[in-house]
């Protein structure tokens, strides 16, 4: 069997042979003799970027030692590997200089190869997703075998946007033009039958035609099988083989404190999301702290985070990324006293509102199928168990938060009530009343007695606390004219019967 870095090599040997074949340039493949300008190079990554996108190719080529009319083999002393940033006295890499001025994060990748007895470089160029690609903040695009600013043509720049609108990440290409053995070598096909709780497939035809029903895969025009997004995120077996996403792949970090000063060691999951999640949940379930309870016949070792609470924010962290995000990917993080998990990309729904609102997701064919597999709750509960949980255990209520361009959901550890500090009791009893409210109740002095573990005599607590947060503007009383024993609360939002009656832009912060 040949190795796996004989096979990517023949593939890029096959693809500069179809590359030649074309009748010439064109907005997605550009060839060249010995160009060794950054600046210019970049420019044409935007423009190829570009390029591909608007007439729906995976990939931009730009081929060095190929010459431009014949297409013959003409051989090039371009070594990206030894080209340095265009300042002077520089030692930054080629490579990294662009992934520093590309935007938004546009992963190329340079292949030196040989062809005819002569050497080429083959440099491939992902499709712009989501936005134009820029190179030092301009955005560029091929017209007439030239490379322009894409401002220029206003037609150009609309028909780019129109094709943005048409392809969703999950129908993008990780990898093409892949015979039908290497696909099922790199997606876990037997994963992606055990999820589904179905028998495997009866033969390499029928898997993958499974694979192709499910928009793992997709039939190449030029032959053989596209690995979508959607299959290589979920199902590969190792996502270094696919460059784009190589970077989404999920990070666990142990740190000794509750600060990242000292970390104990780190994990990085190169299976699809799918394929490796159980074992990702072994894997943090073997390092999280438990404690020994008492049973009625024998101990056993509970933990201290919520095994399903944990399962779902998890899985919340990479369905709801933003895959446009270069250069991350989601993380956990193990602190003493809390677990810190954060994707790329700002939420869709404003964190106040994860607990009753309608899900909204940027990618909902992964989250479709994720839901398929088992892997997180159906449509609109996941954030209502996590809260659930909580409670039931009487933790400190999770802290959803978005620094700069991220997503972060915070889980803590057990606390009694009485260390918990201000922010966390009016967020506990925010929480509290969210979850009543959504399954028809209300907040009461009872009800939070129960959350929070508080024997009746000490109700006097529980009525400081509601007056927190009521003060803090998240909670409001259901009738104000009720007696002291016979007050019930609802969240802000729900004032007056109106889920929408409050902008909760304009709710205090409850740190405050």
């Amino acid at each position: 069997m040949l190795s796996a870095h004989r096979k990517r090599k023949d593939h890029l040997l096959g693809l500069v042979r179809e590359l030649r074949g074309l009748p010439g340039e064109s907005e997605w493949v550009e060839f060249k003799s010995n160009l060794a300008d950054p600046r210019r190079i970049g420019e044409y990554v935007s423009a190829l970027a570009n390029g591909a996108a608007l007439v729906d190719r995976a990939h931009g080529y730009l081929l060095w030692g190929v010459e431009n009319e014949s297409h013959a083999v003409v051989g090039t002393n371009f070594a990206p590997q030894r080209t340095k940033a265009p300042q002077a006295g520089s030692n930054e890499p080629l490579e990294t200089w662009l992934a520093r001025l590309l935007e938004p994060g546009v992963h190329v990748a340079f292949h030196e190869l040989e062809s005819d007895g002569k050497r080429i470089v083959l440099l491939e160029v992902p499709r712009a997703t989501r936005r134009p690609a820029s190179f030092a903040g301009v955005e560029y695009v091929r017209v007439g075998g030239s490379t322009k600013k894409l401002k220029a043509f206003p037609e150009r720049e609309r028909a780019l946007w129109r094709a943005f609108d048409r392809v969703r990440f999950e129908e993008g290409v990780a990898a093409e033009r892949i015979g039908g053995e290497d696909v099922l070598l790199a997606l876990n096909h037997a994963a992606y039958f055990d999820l589904l709780n179905v028998p495997p497939a009866d033969g390499r035809d029928a898997t993958l035609d499974a694979l192709r029903r499910d928009g793992l895969i997709a039939p190449c025009d030029a032959g053989g099988f596209n690995v979508t997004n959607l299959g290589a995120i979920l199902f590969a077996r190792d996502l270094r083989d696919f460059p784009p996403l190589a970077r989404k792949a999920l990070r666990i970090v142990a740190y000794e404190g509750a600060d990242r000063l000292q970390a104990l060691g780190e994990h990085e999951e190169t299976k699809g999301y799918a394929a490796a999640f159980d074992g990702l949940m072994d894997y943090l379930s073997a390092r999280l702290p438990s404690r020994e309870v008492a049973g009625r016949s024998f101990q056993r070792a509970a933990p201290d985070y919520p095994p399903v609470a944990l399962r779902e924010l998890i899985a919340n962290a990479l369905i709801h990324q933003d895959f446009s995000v270069a250069g991350a990917g989601p993380m956990v993080e193990l602190f003493q006293g809390r677990i810190e998990i954060t994707n790329p990309g700002g939420p869709l729904v404003d964190t106040m509102r994860f607990l009753d609102s309608p899900p909204a997701s940027r990618n909902e064919t992964l989250a479709s199928l994720m839901r398929r597999l088992d892997i997180c709750e159906e449509r609109g509960s996941g954030i209502d168990k996590v809260v659930a949980e909580v409670e039931e255990r009487q933790l400190p209520a999770p802290l959803f938060e978005t620094p700069p361009g991220f997503t972060r959901a915070v889980l803590y550890g057990r606390k009694p009530l009485g260390e918990m500090d201000r922010a966390e009791r009016v967020r506990a009893c925010y929480q509290h009343a969210c979850l009543k409210r959504i399954t028809g109740g209300f907040l009461t002095n009872a009800s939070l007695r129960q959350r929070f573990g508080i024997k009746e005599n000490n109700r006097a607590v529980i009525s400081r606390h509601i007056r927190e947060a009521t003060s803090a503007g998240l909670i409001v009383p259901f009738d104000a004219n009720a007696g002291r024993r016979m007050m019930k609360y609802l969240p802000y939002w729900a004032r007056d019967g109106s889920a929408a009656s409050i902008d909760s832009s304009a709710v205090p912060d409850p740190a405050n």
